[in-house]
């Protein structure tokens, strides 16, 4: 049986966990919203037969091959995949500990009752 000081701890550790996991969730949202987004730009370029195209510069739009902004949209898809993948598996991770935590917290509950 666990202290009353673990036991706080431990449901206090839940809770930041359970912060953190939601945390995770909206950033991925946010990166899949933006690769959807980048992904659409890109495949718009791929349909066009224009040699160039305007590019956002900050608040500025400039002239701009073709061929490099679609280089350029194709490597920010990229590392938005990569930092999705990051975020993913940190999610499975601290969801494998919440788990492990939950049922440890259930267990310590169910003991103080007897």
């Amino acid at each position: 049986m666990a202290t009353e000081a673990e036991f706080q701890a431990s449901l206090m550790e839940f809770e930041q966990n359970r912060n953190q996991l939601n945390s995770l969730a909206n950033q991925k949202q946010q990166l899949q919203i933006q690769a959807t987004a980048l992904q659409q730009a890109l495949d718009e370029l791929e349909k066009s037969k224009e040699k160039k195209v305007l590019k956002n510069v900050g608040p500025v739009l400039i002239s701009a091959p073709t061929d490099d902004v679609k280089k350029d949209l194709g490597e920010r898809i990229e590392s938005i995949n990569l930092r999705l993948k990051t975020v993913s598996s940190q999610e499975q991770n601290l969801t494998v500990k919440m788990n492990k935590l939950k049922h440890e917290l259930e267990t310590e509950i169910k003991s103080r009752r007897q």
